[in-house]
């Protein structure tokens, strides 16, 4: 599963590229590295138009994974949308974007460990998103938090294209590549946005790093973004 990604690309490019109305995350800096609970960037729908808001990165744990146990991390990747504990978030209300600009998976051997590598649409690493869900909980994160209500959200998974499978056979992120498959995913009923969970074609993606827990040349001058 993918649990690193990075989000670097500046503010204003994220709100031209994705149409934000309306941005409530304040001063947002890059994020080379946003790991598992990490607060991070998501669009999703308001009365007032699309709306740039930060979440923390993992929807609630089905409880029967829970028992026992103090507190929830929350789940991180969505594969089977369509089971029972994730039907209640497919409304348009509670889809989302996930602004990315590469994410990572770890290593099976390929390199020599399991250190993660990084993957992206080309070395210039421009913007793009996941396919995501997102709602209001409260839960207990963890434990020395206590009881917190907070904004989070997951992201879709699905079998993966000839990269990703190379180096993580089990699932890549779904991710959206055009204007028209945004708008689906953010818009259509759940039976049409659904057919948006579908690994990219071969040969899409590039390994752009190997190693770093970071993606650090993420951090460099990136691009605004472009729709591929």
């Amino acid at each position: 599963m993918c649990n690193l990604y990075s989000m670097t690309t500046n503010q204003e490019a994220i709100r031209r590229l994705f149409r934000v109305n309306v941005d409530n995350t304040g001063n947002l800096p890059p994020m080379p590295g946003v790991y598992p609970d990490y607060a991070a960037p998501i669009v999703r729908n308001s009365p007032a138009g699309r709306e740039l808001a930060m979440a923390r990165w993992g929807m609630p744990t089905p409880p029967k994974f829970l028992e026992g146990k103090k507190s929830d991390p929350g789940v991180t990747n969505v594969r089977n949308a369509t089971s029972p504990h994730w039907r209640r978030w497919l409304s348009v209300e509670s889809r989302c974007l996930v602004p990315f600009n590469s994410f990572a998976e770890p290593d099976n051997g390929s390199f020599g460990g399991r250190a993660p590598v990084w993957f992206a649409f080309d070395e210039s690493r421009p913007l793009a998103c996941f396919a995501g869900i997102w709602t209001r909980w409260t839960s207990v994160r963890k434990v020395r938090e206590g009881e917190t209500t907070n904004d989070i959200f997951a992201f879709l998974t699905i079998n993966p294209n000839a990269e990703v499978g190379a180096i993580h056979p089990k699932a890549m992120p779904v991710i959206l590549r055009t204007p028209e498959e945004m708008i689906t995913w953010m818009a259509a009923p759940a039976v049409d946005a659904l057919k948006l969970q579908r690994p990219l074609p071969d040969g899409t993606l590039r390994i752009v790093a190997q190693g770093a827990k970071e993606d650090a040349a993420a951090g460099a001058a990136v691009p605004a973004g472009r729709l591929l």
